[in-house]
């Protein structure tokens, strides 16, 4: 797990100015604080900075082919080189040293830019090869580590985060218009940044760069799938998805460093600790982040999930009072808005954890890969629903949109979730993902961003990706958008920023690529069985957790943003954020926040949105 640069200029007469490439570098120390390392030869520049995870003596980059024609910057963890060393050996290549890396040299010099789909891991990586004179830049298939680029003065400049590229002058030219997209998805989906000129290298993409210019290719996609013929053989759906848990988990716990886990309490960091602790003869080192407000505090299950499985369980809390050092430090590892609050107790874990370990196993990708978030149990509920003739449904929808107001507490919630079902019911997919997707109201944020001229609605943006989706049926278009943008751009630019701000890695089990390939031709009806999301997980591995886990409703790791803004401590950032001069309606976002003091509305989520924008501009 490391951070690399580059840079590639098109006229070879134009050498690489070291300075650049190392203020470039020196800009990702946090990424890698045990070593650095860099190449120069005429028109290309490569720099790395190295974590030490596996081959401590005699992995270090760049690294070079025996003949020195092969260089290459890595950064990420192939988790089958063993496997793969072998094969190659047997094919009569040599090695020098114990790490990955090299495995990356020589899978390039036996299969050519075909060497990623042999590869089993997460990786952003850039090979020179000297005999063609070709830079060869490649992201892993679902998009963990991250690759960004830019095209400037004759140039390609490329780095594992973006303030690499203005550590090279890279201007910052802001997308303004792609404010209402940010407030209603919290990140920039797809290839874009929130800068004009800045770009990132797509999941199962590649990059050739030569003389004549770049061109992307890609090498990998979701596999496509017969909707009317899905996988539904229960039992060897089970046996089939535990073995590949297994050994995703299994082949994720090589390492020449201490590791441990993140342990939210919920069900899928529960799972892996447990298949962790099958496979270690040494007690799992656990870390738990909780909160003081019980409502979002998972660490009671944790702790269970501890004592079962016998782990040696670190805890911490989080609360209001660091609201200020978590956005300074957010923003600053983001480089653009990304407004998801759960970076706020995913900083503090990797914090924690990172004075134990360099490297952690966790639960991400399990909600997209199983298909599990509260969505798809709508998705089944809405299909049944919109199946009752029209007077029926008209009068649920009265009952249940009068009756929420009546009561309070948990009965409100449910009314108010069917309400929501019996809405969304008809709406396409499209629809659904603008009405579903924004933590408040699509309206307040039309209302906020009015006054900035040439917005993109998020409405044009879901329906030109809605065009492209290659499946049909609503579920499994969600997973698509789940696996291909919302975890992409969303979930795992949070996991890798905050875990690389503490110089941690995390790995991520769930998202082993045979594992995702395999969920997505399971049946949906198998996926939420019997009205139960993550049923394959919950009949399966979810067997050896507490049952009191099992029983236990889904949080979510966020922050308890509501009542925090409440406090005292937190009246200075909203009061700077009436002032936010960026053509928004600041009237607007005062009556918000005053909503929000009052228990008028709960729009602790969006003024953290609205927060994390004001601090980068």
């Amino acid at each position: 797990m490391c951070g690399i640069t580059g840079i590639f200029n098109f006229n070879k007469d134009n050498k690489i100015n070291s300075v650049l490439l190392q203020n470039m570098n020196d800009s990702l120390a946090h990424r890698g604080p045990d070593g650095e390392g860099f190449f120069i030869d005429n028109n290309i520049g490569l720099g790395h900075r190295r974590l030490e995870i596996i081959d401590l003596k005699t992995g270090d980059q760049p690294m070079h082919s025996f003949d020195k024609n092969i260089v290459v910057v890595f950064n990420g963890e192939i988790y089958n080189y063993l496997e793969l060393k072998k094969a190659l050996v047997a094919k009569g290549h040599k090695f020098r040293t114990n790490s990955d890396t090299e495995v990356i040299i020589n899978s390039y010099l036996e299969w050519g830019v075909d060497c990623q789909n042999k590869f089993n891991g997460m990786w952003a990586f850039a090979i020179w090869d000297k005999r063609n004179q070709r830079l060869f830049l490649s992201r892993d298939r679902i998009g963990e580590k991250p690759l960004y680029y830019s095209m400037y003065n004759n140039s390609l400049y490329f780095g594992s985060e973006i303030k690499s590229l203005f550590s090279a002058t890279i201007p910052k030219e802001i997308n303004k218009e792609l404010t209402e997209i940010y407030l209603s998805l919290s990140y920039i989906p797809g290839k874009d940044t929130f800068y004009k000129n800045i770009f990132k290298l797509m999941p199962g993409d590649f990059m050739l760069v030569e003389q004549g210019g770049i061109k992307n290719h890609k090498y990998w996609d979701l596999p496509d799938i017969d909707e009317s013929n899905m996988n539904n053989n229960k039992k060897l759906i089970y046996e089939e998805f535990t073995y590949l848990l297994e050994d995703s988990v299994k082949i994720r716990m090589r390492s020449d460093v201490p590791f441990g886990a993140f342990l939210s309490g919920g069900l899928d960091s529960s799972s892996i600790v447990s298949l962790m602790s099958e496979q270690s003869a040494h007690p799992i080192e656990t870390f738990t982040i909780g909160f003081k407000e019980k409502k979002y505090d998972e660490s009671r299950l944790a702790k269970l999930v501890s004592d079962k499985f016998s782990t040696n369980h670190n805890l911490g809390f989080v609360d209001s009072k660091s609201l200020d050092y978590f956005i300074n430090k957010i923003s600053s590892h983001f480089d653009e808005p990304f407004g998801d609050n759960s970076a706020i107790p995913t900083f503090q874990v990797s914090e924690y954890a990172s004075k134990k370990v360099k490297m952690v196993l966790t639960g991400d990708g399990g909600d997209e890969v199983m298909s599990g978030y509260p969505t798809y149990l709508g998705l089944k509920y809405g299909q049944i629903y919109s199946q009752l003739p029209q007077l029926i449904k008209s009068n649920i929808s009265s009952v249940l949109k009068n009756g929420s107001s009546l009561f309070s507490n948990n009965i409100n919630k449910t009314l108010s979730y069917l309400h929501h079902l019996s809405i969304t019911s008809d709406m396409s997919f499209v629809e659904s993902a603008c009405f579903k997707k924004p933590v408040t109201q699509l309206s307040n944020i039309k209302e906020i961003t009015k006054n900035i001229n040439g917005i993109i609605k998020i409405e044009d943006y879901m329906n030109d990706y809605g065009k492209n989706i290659p499946y049909k049926d609503d579920f499994y278009k969600n997973m698509y958008f789940d696996l291909k943008t919302r975890l992409a751009d969303g979930y795992l630019p949070k996991v890798d920023r905050m875990s690389m701000a503490n110089s941690i890695e995390t790995r991520a089990p769930f998202l082993d690529y045979r594992l995702i390939e395999f969920m997505t031709n399971i049946d949906k009806k198998i996926k939420v069985d019997n009205f139960q999301t993550k049923s394959i997980l919950r009949k399966t591995v979810g067997k050896k957790l507490p049952t009191e886990l099992m029983k236990s409703k889904k949080m979510g790791f966020v922050a308890p943003l509501n009542n925090w803004f409440k406090d005292d401590s937190s009246i200075k950032m909203l009061d700077d954020l009436k002032s936010f001069d960026w053509d928004l309606n600041n009237n607007f976002i005062d009556k918000m926040i005053t909503d929000n003091r009052n228990n008028h509305a709960d729009n602790g989520l969006f003024l953290w949105q609205l927060l994390v924008l004001k601090n980068h501009f």
